[in-house]
C-alpha cells in the first residue's frame, strides 16, 4: 500500500502553497508593471545623453521605487489585496517625507566611483538579497536593469529562497516565472523588458543564487561560522542591497535595540562588503535614528514601525 500511494503521489519538494497568491499579486499589478517598464525603456533610450546629476536623479528614483515596492507584502496584508494599483512613479515626491533614513548619496558615490575607476575588463558587482516576488520583484529587476544600462554595475547577483518559505518570498521558480510573464506581456515595452532580462540571465550579467542559509534561523553575523562559503561569496560584492523587513531583523539580530544605536554596531560584525537595507518598516525594530526621533514618532503614531508607511535606505560601509 505504501509503495502504491508513494508512486501515485506527486513530489511535494517544490510545492509552493503561496504560488497562487503570488501570481495574483503580479496580475493585479499589471498597470503599474506596464508603467514601470515603459518608463525604463524610455529612460534607456536617452541614458547616454544624461549628465551626471540627471543619472543620479534616475538612480535615486528607481531605488525609491524598489523601496516602495516592498509595501506589496502578502504576509503584512494577511491575505488581503496587496497588489500595486497606483502609479508609484507619480507618488515618489509625496512619499519622500516618509523616508526616515536616506543614505542614497553614499550608494551613488560608491557606485559612481566604481564606474569611474573601473578598468576595461574589470567588474562591478551589485548583490540584491530579495524579499517578495510579484510587483516588488519587478521593481528590483527594473533597478537591476538600470544598473547595467547606466554602467553603475556590470553584474547583478540575486539571492532568493531555496524553498517556499515566508508567504510571498521569491524562489527561483518565481524569478523565472516572472521574467517569462513580462516577456509575454501584451505591451511592447513590457515584453521588451522581459526579453532583455532573459538575455541578461543567459549572458551571465544577471545571476540567481540559492543558499539554504537564508531560510535557517541564524542572524547574519553568524554567517562566517555557519555558511563560510556564502560569506566568501558576498565579500566579492561592491554593494549588497538587503530588501525588506526580515533581512533587516536578521541583520540586527532582532534585538530590542535603542532607536539611536548605530547600524554599524547593530549588525554585530557582519561586514562582508558595503551594504544597505532597503526596507519599509513592518516589524518592531529600528536603529540608527537621531536621538529622540523614534520616541517622538512613538508618541504621535504608535504603529509607525509596523504599518509599512515609513521606509529606510540605511547604509553600512566605508564612507
Amino acid at each position: 500500500l505504501y509503495e502504491r500511494s508513494h508512486i501515485s503521489s506527486p513530489p511535494i519538494d517544490y510545492f509552493d502553497v503561496f504560488k497562487e497568491s503570488k501570481e495574483q499579486n503580479f496580475y493585479e499589478s499589471q498597470e503599474s508593471v506596464i508603467a514601470l517598464c515603459t518608463y525604463l525603456q524610455q529612460l534607456i533610450k536617452t541614458i547616454e545623453d544624461l549628465d551626471e546629476n540627471q543619472l543620479k536623479d534616475e538612480f535615486f528614483k528607481l531605488l525609491q521605487i524598489s523601496l516602495w515596492g516592498n509595501k506589496c507584502d502578502l504576509s503584512l496584508s494577511g491575505g488581503e489585496n496587496s497588489s500595486q494599483k497606483t502609479d508609484v512613479l507619480n507618488s515618489l515626491e509625496d512619499l519622500k517625507p516618509f523616508i526616515l533614513l536616506n543614505d542614497l548619496e553614499h550608494l551613488w558615490s560608491l557606485l559612481s566611483n566604481c564606474k569611474k575607476t573601473r578598468e576595461k575588463a574589470s567588474v562591478t558587482r551589485v548583490y540584491i538579497v530579495l524579499d517578495n516576488s510579484g510587483f516588488e520583484l519587478v521593481t528590483d529587476l527594473v533597478l537591476a536593469n538600470f544598473l547595467l544600462s547606466s554602467e553603475l554595475a556590470t553584474e547583478v547577483h540575486f539571492y532568493g529562497k531555496t524553498i517556499p518559505w515566508f508567504v510571498s518570498d521569491t524562489t527561483i521558480h518565481d524569478f523565472n516565472w516572472l521574467i517569462e510573464q513580462v516577456k509575454h506581456g501584451n505591451h511592447k515595452w513590457m515584453s521588451k523588458c522581459g526579453a532583455d532580462w532573459e538575455e541578461y540571465v543567459k549572458m551571465g550579467k544577471w545571476v540567481y543564487h540559492d543558499h539554504i542559509f537564508w531560510t535557517l534561523p541564524h542572524e547574519f553575523c553568524a554567517m562566517p561560522q555557519v555558511a563560510p562559503d556564502l560569506y566568501a561569496e558576498l565579500q566579492k560584492a561592491h554593494l549588497i542591497l538587503f530588501k525588506g523587513d526580515l533581512n533587516y531583523r536578521k541583520l540586527t539580530g532582532d534585538r530590542k535595540w535603542e532607536f539611536s544605536v548605530p547600524f554599524h554596531q547593530a549588525v554585530n560584525g557582519f561586514h562582508p562588503a558595503p551594504l544597505c537595507s532597503v526596507r519599509t518598516l513592518k516589524a518592531e525594530i529600528q536603529v540608527g535614528l537621531k536621538p529622540g526621533q523614534g520616541e517622538q514618532l512613538m508618541a504621535s503614531e504608535p504603529c509607525w514601525w509596523t504599518s509599512g508607511k515609513y521606509g529606510i535606505f540605511q547604509y553600512d560601509g566605508p564612507l
